[in-house]
Order: structure tokens, then sequence, then C-alpha cells
């Protein structure tokens, strides 16, 4: 029996949506992370009880740390984004958190910016306070390793592919790093797992600043300042995922196969549909991070709108200064930046 809602919050489904096609779905996903990173940090003696834990969030993060605050006793502020909604301002509220939010931007790499420049301003009057650094601190690594124990369980990792967003690049690099050299199954070489990632077009993470989307940025994947915790080096192969092709995917998902998720899962949806028709001999997984209610508005009611994604396609680019809308995929071949 669970002793906190964090703990079955943060324990996803295993869903086989099709022949090699599996769906790792999560209600909040970073609540894993942050969980595992105070546990952690209280273990360690590095906060204690009642501390206040500190850090910048676009809202996912922020409700996943504000949770964990309140499974261990802690105090959680967070300067957030203006995207962070009114249904997410409530539950913080409730929840004890307190949120300083950023005044409306046009300019992510701005807002980003200037909640950093807020977060070392109140570490100045706030010594005591533990700045969390969800971007870089690879704490955040830990809480998926029974994770990629369950997904070994379930599938194997002799040819597996796992596809997701990469935003902090905790999920996607730790599940790598787990899944590929199990540490109580001893082998001459790492398991046979290929990491994909997934990014918006205008992302630094990967490079892709130079080509912008008109429509709005996928959230919760992709940066406009670069991540610690992105290890380029464990990525095989990149998508670029433009929102239409991702409103595309989210609405196919529902329709399909009813798993109601954001619209970063959307576009892992494509990623993983496309990599599964290259590759028949291998299982693919892709990362369902969250449920798809904050995109009601700005994808379902839309669905309409949406392309059938039979009709899409990536186009294979060797240089990124090919990518092109709305789709492109390079083989990355585990390259450092």
């Amino acid at each position: 029996m669970d002793q906190h809602i964090a703990e079955s919050i943060g324990r996803p489904d295993l869903i086989r949506l099709d022949d090699r096609l599996v769906c790792l779905r999560f209600e909040t996903m970073k609540v894993v992370s942050a969980l595992a990173a105070v546990r952690h940090l209280l273990d360690t003696g590095t906060v204690r009880r009642g501390d206040t834990l500190l850090d910048s969030s676009s809202g996912i993060y922020a409700y996943a740390l504000a949770l964990a605050c309140h499974r261990y006793g802690m105090r959680c502020h967070i300067v957030g984004s203006s995207t962070v909604d009114h249904t997410l301002r409530t539950q913080l509220a409730v929840l004890g958190a307190t949120l300083e939010q950023m005044e409306p931007s046009s300019d992510l790499k701005l807002d980003q910016k200037r909640r950093v420049e807020r977060i070392h301003e109140i570490l100045a009057e706030h010594p005591e306070y533990h700045w969390m650094r969800q971007y870089h601190d690879d704490i955040h690594y830990l809480g998926y390793r029974a994770i990629a124990d369950r997904i070994r369980e379930a599938t194997g990792t002799d040819g597996l592919t796992v596809v997701g967003g990469v935003g902090s690049g905790a999920s996607t690099g730790a599940l790598a790093r787990y899944l590929r050299a199990p540490a109580d199954e001893p082998r001459d070489g790492e398991a046979d797992v290929e990491l994909v990632g997934v990014q918006p077009y205008g992302s630094v993470t990967f490079g892709a600043e130079h080509v912008s989307d008109p429509e709005i940025i996928i959230a919760g994947i992709g940066s406009s300042i670069p991540f610690g915790n992105v290890s380029h080096e464990l990525y095989d192969t990149l998508h670029w995922i433009s929102f239409d092709a991702a409103l595309a995917g989210s609405v196919d998902l529902l329709r399909r196969h009813a798993v109601f998720a954001g619209l970063s899962t959307g576009a892992g949806y494509l990623a993983a549909r496309h990599e599964r028709a290259r590759t028949p001999s291998r299982t693919v997984l892709f990362i369902a991070a969250d449920t798809g209610h904050r995109y009601v508005d700005t994808v379902y009611a839309r669905h309409r709108e949406a392309v059938p994604v039979e009709g899409l396609a990536p186009r294979d680019v060797k240089d990124r200064s090919e990518l092109v809308l709305p789709w492109s995929r390079m083989h990355w071949n585990r390259a450092c930046v």
C-alpha cells in the first residue's frame, strides 16, 4: 500500500498498444525524479525536514516538487513561468507551496533567464534554502532506476528502442543508462537498447535554435538555454517535430488507442511509430510524461485540424543545417556536443 499519493502518481502504466509498440504512461512523470531526489537529500543529510526547497519551473516540476515536499515535510518555493495555469496555481497554494510567477513574455529565453536571475536573488536573501537545480543536478536520474527495472522485466532489453522528449534530460538519459547496464545482470557488453530523443524546433539542446516553429512551443521538451543533465552521448537518433505534427500525433493516439496525453507524447508517439516501421525486429517504447488536460483547448479542441498520421514522415538529414519543418530525423550516433 502506498504511504502517500505522490507514490501512486509517480507509478507509470506499461501499455502494449500494438505489435512491438509500448507506451510508458505517467500521470505526472517528474514526481518520480522529485521524490527520489528529495529522499536522497534527506538520507545524505544535505537537507533536513522543514527546510525550504527552491526551483524554477514551467509547470510540471513545480507540482512534482510540491508533492515531494508534502510527502517529506519540506517547504517548497517555486519561481514559475507565465505558463503556470490557474489549476496548478490553486493546487500549489493548497499544498502549501509558494509561487512567484514571472510576467508574461513572448521570449522563452528571456523567461528562463529571468527565472534563474530571481533564483539567485532569493538564494542571496535566504542562503539556507536548497536549490534543486532540476536541469543540472543528476540526482534527478535516481528515481528512474525502478522504472528501468520494470521495463526490463516486461519487455527485455535485447532489441529495445526507447523514445522520449528531451527536456531536462533526466528521464530519457536515466532510462538509457539503467537499461543498458543493469547492475544485477552481468554481461559481456551493454544491453541492446537504443535511445531516440524528441525535440521541438527552436531548442538549443541539440542545435535547432536556428529553426522556429510558427505555432506554440511544445512545453516540457527542448530549451532555450543549455541543461547540464542532458547527456548527449546517450542518444542514437533525434527527431525534431513541429507543433502541428505533434498535434496530429496526440489526436491519433487518443482516437486509435484511447490514451489521453500531453503534446510531447504526441510527438514521441509519431517518432515511435516511425522507428518501429524502420526496424521490424525491435520493440519500441515511448514515454507519455503526463495527461492531456493542459492541452484540451490548444490541441484536442482542434482535433478536426489534425492531419492523418499515415501521411506524415520525417525528412532524414545528415546535418542540423538541413533541418526543416514539420519533421526532421537525424542519426546522432551518441555524439558529444
